[in-house]
Parts: structure tokens; sequence; C-alpha cells
């Protein structure tokens, strides 16, 4: 009997640029009812690791009401592409081209996603959502994106008849699942997350911080920024 979970693909912790630690970020997770989680840093698997390193100290999984995804947010030569993995590929030596990564992924049973594509204010990869093969289309994203820009993604998304996720893009952990993807899966593990994936099984909910969190976002953003 196929269940429904909240996902949220898109987030980031202090091993990029967000402010939690991985283990923030998976106890906002869970608080918020998100089942399936990818922490998706800058050009590294740092976060997963440690987050991996939480999950199994805490035994996180053996409730059976859990998934982590590997992830990763790759800034390719055109822009940023999210890259989710079925386990750690061993390395954050990943391409930068996207040809090459598209091998890349296809070689370590991962899939690739484009982050916030039509964002040309946070290095979108545009119309090259239409010009190679993708496994999905971050259609909606919280964390900054302008609606016009998601819905030129959405637009994209049908008219390649893609799966489109929401994430939130969360940089500060209570923004974590202010968005999310609706899997529907056979059971709660990576591979059953992929497979809703590459079937469209999914529904995105699109929502936008309130003005608390939207503070709290860009707070982050400007310290950030003058401890940098």
């Amino acid at each position: 009997m196929p269940i429904k979970v909240r996902a949220d693909l898109h987030t980031h912790t202090i091993y990029s640029d967000g402010k939690g630690e991985p283990r923030d970020v998976i106890i906002n997770a869970l608080d918020k009812g998100i089942r399936a989680l990818a922490i998706t840093d800058h050009d590294t698997f740092k976060g997963s690791l440690k987050a991996l390193e939480f999950i199994r100290n805490n035994d996180l999984l053996s409730r059976g009401d859990f998934v982590f995804i590997v992830g990763n947010e790759v800034r390719t030569l055109n822009g940023d592409v999210l890259v989710l993995c079925s386990e750690y590929p061993g390395t954050d030596n990943v391409p930068k081209s996207i040809p090459e990564l598209l091998d890349w992924v296809a070689e370590n049973n991962c899939v690739a996603v484009p982050a916030h594509p039509y964002d040309v204010l946070r290095h979108g990869i545009g119309d090259r959502v239409r010009r190679y093969k993708w496994h999905a289309i971050e259609v909606f994203n919280a964390g900054g994106a302008l609606p016009v820009f998601n819905w030129r993604a959405a637009k994209a998304a049908r008219e390649l008849g893609l799966p489109g996720l929401a994430n939130s893009d969360a940089h500060v952990p209570d923004l974590v699942g202010i968005a999310h993807t609706v899997f529907e899966v056979d059971d709660l593990t990576v591979e059953s997350v992929f497979k809703a994936l590459l079937n469209n099984r999914v529904m995105t909910i699109a929502h936008y911080p309130g003005p608390k969190l939207i503070i709290r976002r860009l707070s982050w953003s400007i310290k950030r920024r003058i401890r940098n």
C-alpha cells in the first residue's frame, strides 16, 4: 500500500552557507513532519556525511518513518544543480560541466535536478533545462526565488513532462519544510523515493515564508556576508 511522505530535498548547513549544524536541520525537519530529507551544501557532501553520523548515533532510521538522502548543490559552469545520491559517492570532486556531471550522476546512482533554474539572481541554469535530460526540475524554491522565476520553472517542467519539486532551500533551520514535495512511495527508502520521483508520483506544496522567517533568513545572510 503506497504511503505519502513529505520531502524537502534542498537544504543547507554550516558546511556551506547555512546557519545550522546538520543535526539542527534534521531535528527541524522531523518537527515539521518532513520524513524525506536531503542536505545539499554547495559543492560538498560534508553536510550530508555529518548528518549520516548524527542519524547513526541516534538510531533514527530504525524508527522506520525517516529517510535521508545524500546531496550536494553543484555549482556547474552554467549554474546550480542538485545532485541527490542513494549513498555517498566517495568524493567531493564532482564534474562542473553539465554533460560530464550527468554522466557522473548516472555512474554513481544519483539523480540531477536543476535548482531554481530561472533565478537569474542566484545562478540558475536557465533554458539549459531544455537542452539536457534531467530527472526532475525544482519548480518552487522558497529560499528567495521570485514568483516569476518559479512560474517559469514550473512551465518548463510541464512542457518537458518532468516531475517538479518544491523545496525550502533553507539556509536557516527554521525554514526547513516551509515548501516541500509530497512523494507517494512504497516504503521509506532512498530507492523508493527515487522510484517515485522518476515515475512522477509527486505533488508540490508551494509556500513562501512569512515575515518573521524572511527576517531570520535575511539577518543570517547579512551576518554571514559581514563575517566573510
